[in-house]
């Protein structure tokens, strides 16, 4: 099982000069039942969760926040925000992203993808469209690890509003011209696997 420990209480520091079009989010909010510890702040390799995704941003964007309850996040060492709609899940966190933001490409990262590369990310700032999200062989799709742009907001309040909880659901409902979905293809599927279980993370950091 995980442990909990330890932050950086000094990453804002190490972060370059904002890039005004770009910024990452880190999704926090999660309840992590299937793990039984808090995610966010489980000790990976001798960094918490949370930071080891915030490495990974840190590559491709300069601006990064956290998106969950300040109370309990504000120890990780950077700006947090919290859901506009409590309880009603990631969809509603993008919402707030997208709220607050003032850049216009923003990069959202579920917590628990350590795995991931820094190319796919590049690939997902130059694809374009409102939202650029990346698509595995079979078809299924990444909403956590994906660029969501600020003309992206209506359409995510407006699914909100009706009732939509899924993200996957909710870009189903994209179409242009109002709200456009551009896909990346996944090379390496191996790079989106979550950190859902205890089994998942012993998998991850024993093989």
């Amino acid at each position: 099982m995980p442990k909990r420990l330890n932050f950086d209480g000094n990453i804002l520091g190490k972060l370059g000069q904002p890039k005004s079009d770009r910024a990452a989010w880190i999704l926090v909010g999660g309840r992590s039942s299937r793990m039984g510890v808090d995610k966010a702040h489980a000790l990976s390799d001798g960094r918490a969760l949370a930071l080891r995704v915030v490495d990974l941003a840190a590559s491709v964007c300069n601006s990064i926040c956290v998106v969950g309850d300040p109370a309990l996040y504000s120890d990780l060492g950077l700006p947090v925000i919290a859901d506009t709609r409590p309880g009603a899940g990631p969809l509603a966190a993008i919402e707030a992203v997208l709220t607050a933001t003032s850049a216009d490409a923003n990069l959202i990262l579920a917590c628990d993808m350590p795995a991931l590369g820094s190319n796919i990310l590049e690939e997902l700032f130059e694809a374009g469209g409102d939202i650029a999200v990346p698509r595995h062989e079979t078809g299924e799709i990444e909403p956590l690890c994906a660029v969501y742009r600020r003309g992206a907001l209506p359409a995510i309040r407006e699914a909100l509003d009706s009732g939509v909880r899924g993200v996957t659901e909710a870009l189903r409902g994209c179409a242009p011209p109002r709200c456009e979905v551009r896909y990346v293809r996944v090379a390496d599927p191996a790079a989106f696997a979550n950190l859902n279980t205890p089994e998942d993370w012993r998998r991850y950091h024993h093989g």
